[in-house]
């Protein structure tokens, strides 16, 4: 049994990146736990009703992955830029030395937005091995219209070495994709049911599967 760390910058960001790997980590009995290191607060921009509702999106996708706990460092979403990066270093180091996971997934490097950035940076520092013992294995995710809308330069590349077969729970996946209505679209906009499907297709064609989820992996310690 492994402990699992997802992290997600926003809520969603894990369900499009691993959400068919959380299921698979379920199905084999590991605790999954889920650290959101942002949040929406700000009543000028947002509704009330749409905070409420994002709320309980949250709680409700909590509850079809089955983690064991959901934490929130809730830095306001857009605006980690303007954080110190020593603030999310420390708490991220916090999370790390309470829970001790063996595996953590978490954004990649290169997306487009500056928080998914930003954060990247904040893990790898909080995750060094002489701080973080416990930590086996360390994977990127790849997010739909963040990391397909990098620049295209060769630095910028998600060039996927690890792939989970999520034939069994692709459906499932879309689903809990479903719960954030706000963020799912009609095709051709990039987060739509038929781009999932069509991404998941891709990486399984990759790998000899059905569908697939995709990552980098960074660290993977033999223990």
């Amino acid at each position: 049994m492994n402990k699992v760390l997802i992290i997600s910058v926003h809520p969603d960001d894990e369900t499009l990146g691993c959400g068919g790997t959380i299921l698979k980590h379920r199905a084999a009995g590991d605790l999954i736990y889920w650290l959101i290191l942002t949040h929406v607060n700000d009543a000028e921009i947002w509704s009330e009703a749409f905070i409420a509702r994002r709320e309980a999106e949250i709680r409700q996708v909590g509850d079809r992955y089955g983690f064991q706990e959901i934490l929130n460092l809730k830095y306001d979403t857009t605006q980690l830029d303007r954080v110190p990066i020593s603030d999310p270093i420390l708490k991220i180091s916090g999370v790390l030395k309470q829970y001790g996971p063996d595996i953590i997934y978490f954004n990649n490097r290169s997306d487009i937005h500056s928080d998914h950035q930003i954060a990247f940076k904040a893990v790898m520092s909080a995750a060094k091995s002489f701080n973080q013992p416990s930590i086996k294995r360390l994977l990127m995710y790849e997010t739909i219209s963040e990391t397909d809308f990098a620049p295209a330069l060769q630095e910028n590349a998600f060039v996927p070495n690890y792939f989970v077969d999520i034939s069994p729970y692709i459906d499932e996946k879309i689903k809990i994709m479903e719960i954030f209505s706000s963020e799912l679209k009609p095709h051709p906009f990039p987060r739509s049911e038929q781009n999932i499907r069509a991404l998941a297709t891709y990486r399984g064609a990759q790998c000899g599967v059905g569908y697939a989820e995709s990552f980098m992996i960074l660290k993977d310690i033999w223990k």
